[in-house]
Formats: C-alpha cells, structure tokens, sequence
C-alpha cells in the first residue's frame, strides 16, 4: 500500500486532550477504510505565519500512514467537514523516516548544515 504523511492544523481553543481525540478520531477512520497509522505525533499548540478562520495559532498533529487512496481521500473528506480542523495536508512518500520528525527533534540534532564562511 502507498505511504502518507499527514499534518494537521486543529483550532487553537481545544484543550489537549481533545486535540490528540482528533487524531484517534482520524487514526480509526484510516484503520476502518483498511489502512494502518504507523506512527502519529501531537506537536502542541505553535502560531501560525497567517490568520486561518480568524485564528492566529493551532493545535498541530502528524501521522505517518500506510493506506489505500480511498481511505485517505476518506479521512481528508471528514477532516474538511469537521468543525475542529482548520487544514490538512497529506503527502505520498517513498518510504517513512525513522525516529521523530524534524519537528520533534532537537536543534542541535537535526542540523545538518555546513557551517558559513
């Protein structure tokens, strides 16, 4: 089966623990269409570069997904109903990244970068 990855941005007014039900909530929607989450990580509440919906920060979640086309498809049509989420991008990748996103590590270990001369 094809590989996702997917972000979403959920209102900044949830509390945590309904910010990561979204996630479940979306997780069994994958799981019913006959796919799997693989991994999925809630990255808290971060502001966003522009206003969506008159709302200036947002609950951020991630979810590494193996499924079929018609499960995603799916799980964005009931994310672009649900009242809650404000955007969601999904993404068909080659292969899952091991370990924690770049989001979730440290900056001392993600950067990769040459130093300026």
């Amino acid at each position: 089966m094809p590989l996702y990855e997917h972000v979403m941005i959920a209102r900044q007014d949830l509390s945590n623990a309904q910010a990561e039900g979204l996630v479940e909530h979306f997780s069994t929607v994958l799981a019913d269409n006959g796919g799997k989450v693989v991994d999925s990580e809630y990255w808290g509440v971060k502001t966003m570069a522009y206003k969506i919906n008159k709302n200036r920060k947002g609950h951020y979640a991630f979810l590494r997904s193996d499924a079929p086309s018609d499960a995603v498809q799916e799980m964005e049509r009931l994310a672009r109903l649900h009242d809650d989420v404000m955007r969601v991008l999904t993404v068909k990748v080659d292969a899952h990244e091991e370990g924690p996103s770049a989001q979730m590590q440290k900056r001392d270990e993600r950067d990769t970068r040459r130093e300026r001369r």
